[in-house]
Formats: structure tokens, C-alpha cells, sequence
């Protein structure tokens, strides 16, 4: 399995950042080993003193595919879930002033939350699908699909361009503005119209 991220998908999360607006959607990839074990904690890494949180919509290939076209993407996942891009910003913010890849900063162990799916035709579009994100019971980040700058089956056409979709592998699709600073004993919950679907406590 792997995991395929999005960057730069929302224009207000992209302007929270001062980054800028990409012409083409931004690729990233975390290894297996970035996956957090279910109903395991997230331990602050020591290498790190500014984690943020990044809710994300996520979903899970069904099938293998390459060179997908986007008029048949929708047929290549049929579960859509919530996940978290954990992101160490201050060494993210090292490497960008360096123009170095970002893993160090994004692919760490356990940096990739993934929630509980639910099946996509209990959606009525994917491209209107609200969600968010609530620390200790107040909502942090707030998004819906319909402000993706590409989406979802516009995602997994251009991903399939350049790496062979496999079945069980995730697609991180972006994440909406109110990225913020965990702590310890932080207890984050994800929501995907209104169904609680993911829940972690940060250590």
C-alpha cells in the first residue's frame, strides 16, 4: 500500500501558508510505515516543537489503474473516508527555505491518520461532501469538497499518470484552512457530514 498526498488544495489554505498557487496539483507519497496503528495515540516526535494537524478527505483505491481517464476515475474507489497529514511545519519550513523535499517533514512514522471509510454512494456528490476537524470539542478546521482546486477523480486521473494505482492504496486529497499546533493530551475528531469517523488523542 501507499499513500498518495495532495498539497496546495484549497486556495485559503494555500493563502494561510503565504505559499503559492501551484499550476498543477502538488504530489507527495508517505511510506507504509507513516501509518499511525488503530486506537494507538499520536506521540509528538522529538525532532519536532510544531506538529499540525491537516484533516483531510481520503479515499481508497478498489482497483489497479494507470493513465486513468477522468471520465472513469469514479469507478476506481467506492469508499471515501477522513484522514490526518500530521506535519512537522518548523522542519517543513527548513526544507522549503532550502528548496529540499518535504519528507522529513510529512512521511515521519505515524504521521498518516486514517479514519473509518464509509461507502461512496451514501454521498450524493463528491464534490459537495462537508467535513471537519474538532480539537477538544471545538471545531479547528472546517472544509467541503466543492472548494477543491482538483477534484477527487481529477486527482486519481493525473496521479495514474505517474504511479500505477494498486488496489488498498489511500489518496490524501488536501486540506482546508485551520491548520494548527497540537499538544499533548489534545483529543482531535473527525467528521464527515456530520458522523464522527475518526477520534485520536495526542500524547
Amino acid at each position: 500500500m501507499k499513500i498518495i498526498c495532495i498539497g496546495r488544495n484549497y486556495a485559503n489554505h494555500i493563502a494561510e501558508l503565504q505559499n503559492e498557487r501551484p499550476d498543477e496539483p502538488v504530489i507527495f507519497l508517505k511510506p507504509d510505515s507513516a501509518v499511525l496503528p488503530e486506537k494507538a495515540p499520536f506521540v509528538i516526535p522529538d525532532f519536532s516543537s510544531d506538529i499540525h494537524h491537516e484533516i483531510e478527505v481520503i479515499v481508497k483505491i478498489n482497483k489497479l489503474g494507470k493513465y486513468i481517464d477522468p471520465k472513469f476515475a469514479h469507478k476506481y474507489y467506492d469508499e471515501i473516508g477522513l484522514g490526518i497529514d500530521f506535519t512537522a511545519r518548523d522542519v517543513q519550513n527548513k526544507l522549503k527555505e532550502k528548496g529540499l523535499p518535504w519528507e522529513k517533514a510529512k512521511a515521519f512514522d505515524g504521521s498518516a491518520i486514517i479514519g473509518d471509510f464509509l461507502p461512496k454512494n451514501e454521498f450524493s456528490s463528491t464534490e459537495n461532501i462537508t467535513f471537519e476537524l474538532t480539537n477538544n470539542g471545538q471545531t479547528v478546521q472546517k472544509g467541503n469538497t466543492a472548494n477543491m482546486l482538483w477534484k477527487i477523480d481529477e486527482i486519481i486521473a493525473y496521479v495514474s499518470q505517474f504511479f500505477t494505482l494498486k488496489k488498498g492504496d489511500i489518496i490524501f486529497t488536501g486540506t482546508p484552512e485551520g491548520v494548527a499546533k497540537v499538544a499533548p493530551n489534545d483529543i482531535l475528531e473527525g467528521f464527515i457530514e456530520n458522523k464522527k469517523v475518526l477520534r485520536l488523542q495526542i500524547k
